[in-house]
């Protein structure tokens, strides 16, 4: 669940639907593909959800639980058609949402009593977190050492080296995060530094249906981060 009480699927659809609102620029209801006369735009339907690649977890943190929810977002009039290029085109040009052209199945329609009709298939990336156990006792003396911090910069690309604006960029527990700007550009600050163990950084990102994580090295002068959609 997130903070606002949300679980990933409930809140990968609320994302799609924002940004689907924007680039169609007409609210886009979610519901099965209509077939009333009154229906005149476009519908979107979470239809499935699919495994994706899991990473494996070190010690007694548990990495979360990776899967893609698989939308059907399709024209339900004649006014759907320019609204559907609208997408597409958005889909295609900033690479927020990757876009499968595999809807025109005729039993994915018979299914819906419906007749075929211009869609999209759009996979959206999503992840069931787990709760970070608690700390064992410590049974020897506490040995205090003071560390350093240091600042991150870095830029997070998609497909073709395109920018990502508005991702946020986070150190996992602690109150450092930042987001991208129109250059996919990141300054990320208050890093522990501990020059005597240096080891990688992760961080999370999360926006545009993504939601990963990176190990950077943090002596890396100009950090580059490629979140590519996944692949089936």
């Amino acid at each position: 669940m997130t903070t606002d009480g949300r679980g990933p699927i409930e809140t990968a659809t609320a994302e799609l639907v924002a940004w689907l609102t924007s680039a169609a620029g007409q609210p886009v209801p979610i519901g099965p593909p209509r077939t009333d006369g009154d229906a005149d735009g476009l519908t979107l339907w979470p239809l499935e959800l699919r495994p994706a690649r899991q990473t494996r977890s070190s010690g007694a943190v548990r990495e979360p639980y990776r899967f893609t929810v698989r939308f059907l977002l399709c024209v339900t009039g004649p006014a759907g058609l320019p609204r559907l290029d609208r997408v597409l085109t958005a889909a295609t040009s900033d690479g927020s949402y990757p876009v499968v052209l595999e809807a025109g199945d005729p039993p994915l329609w018979t299914a819906f009593g419906s007749a075929p009709r211009p869609a999209l298939l759009i996979d959206v990336t999503a992840q069931v977190d787990h709760p970070t156990p608690a700390a064992p006792p410590v049974l020897q003396p506490l040995r205090l050492r003071q560390l350093g911090v240091r600042a991150l910069a870095g830029r997070v690309v998609g497909p073709e080296d395109q920018p990502l604006a508005a991702m946020r960029v986070e150190l996992p527990g602690t109150g450092s995060a930042t987001r991208t700007d129109p250059d996919g550009r990141f300054l990320i600050v208050g890093v522990p530094h501990d020059p005597e163990h240096p080891a990688p950084v992760r961080l999370r990102l999360t926006g545009r249906g993504l939601v990963l994580t990176a190990d950077v090295d943090p002596t890396e002068a100009d950090i580059v981060i490629v979140c590519a959609p996944p692949t089936h």
